[in-house]
């Protein structure tokens, strides 16, 4: 019997897929996870699709991965990111011959991406998410000793929300404007928030009702 004539294989090709490819752009693999990424990709749109029809699916995949690294680098409020997972979900979908199989390939591609995060625990990381962290601890005892005194004098103080933070937004503390990130929450405009932390002129926010 054709393997590739079982629902079930889609899940495993394009779990290897998706847990490559997004894992090339967590970690710094050097291209080696691209390369086998493409590889079980093409292969399953080749099962079931024409030339013609291949490359139009793979294009939307590809572009799905796309957006998500664009949102990533610079917009860093997961809409781009958003989009680009459904957008990889339609492209192996589509061409599945049953929902059975179409089923399978979207649960492997959830499931690619969510294994791909164990590379994190192996393999050096791609420095592209930090901009939505506050990974770099500015201490005294690292060695900082530049700490603005102005920022870390906002440690603990209650601002208000200017625009809705996704995670990056501004906040109002007194009559000053500062630029703020959420630990990874969307925060509505207008939202009372807590600083939380000050590392350097980084200022981490929560809603105050968290606290």
């Amino acid at each position: 019997m054709d393997i590739f004539s079982q629902d079930w294989i889609a899940l495993v090709i394009t779990g290897l897929a998706t847990l490559f490819l997004v894992g090339e752009v967590l970690v710094n693999m050097r291209g080696i996870f691209a390369i086998l990424g493409i590889g079980f990709i093409t292969v399953y749109f080749s099962v079931y699709l024409e030339t013609n029809s291949l490359i139009l699916m793979l294009v939307i995949y590809f572009v799905g991965i796309l957006l998500i690294i664009i949102d990533g680098k610079v917009l860093n409020d997961g809409t781009l990111a958003t989009i680009g997972t459904v957008s990889m979900l339609a492209a192996v979908a589509l061409p599945a011959p049953n929902f059975a199989a179409g089923l399978y390939a979207v649960l492997g591609v959830l499931l690619g991406a969510g294994g791909s995060l164990l590379f994190l625990k192996v393999f050096k990381r791609r420095e592209m998410w930090n901009k939505i962290t506050l990974k770099d601890q500015l201490t005294s005892e690292a060695g900082y000793n530049s700490m603005n005194e102005e920022y870390k004098k906002l440690l603990n103080q209650t601002a208000i929300t200017l625009n809705d933070m996704r995670p990056v937004g501004t906040i109002r503390v007194g009559m000053k404007d500062y630029s703020a990130v959420s630990n990874g929450q969307w925060i509505e405009k207008g939202t009372e928030v807590k600083i939380t932390q000050v590392d350097g002129t980084k200022i981490l926010v929560e809603p105050k009702n968290n606290s």
